[in-house]
């Protein structure tokens, strides 16, 4: 679009409000989903609270046991 309008040609210039108008309206749309995800994110990123991105190593462990028992369980069948 602005290499024609560079070149002259005006029709394009008629359209640059209603090209502008769907950018704006899908970066607003972007934006609000980002919002809400982050909202969501910070809402259910752990059962127990805190940071998600904090480790549980309690948890782990119990798992690690857990998967452990099973295997042992298995070899024993």
């Amino acid at each position: 679009m602005i290499r024609e309008l560079q070149g002259g040609a005006l029709d394009e210039a008629k359209r640059a409000p209603g090209y502008a108008r769907e950018l704006r309206q899908a970066l607003q749309a972007v934006l609000t989903e980002r919002t809400i995800l982050e909202k969501l994110r910070k809402e259910h990123g752990r059962e127990g609270g805190g940071d998600p991105a904090e480790l549980d190593f309690a948890a782990a462990r119990a798992e690690i046991g857990r998967r452990l028992a099973c295997l042992r369980d298995a070899a024993d069948g």
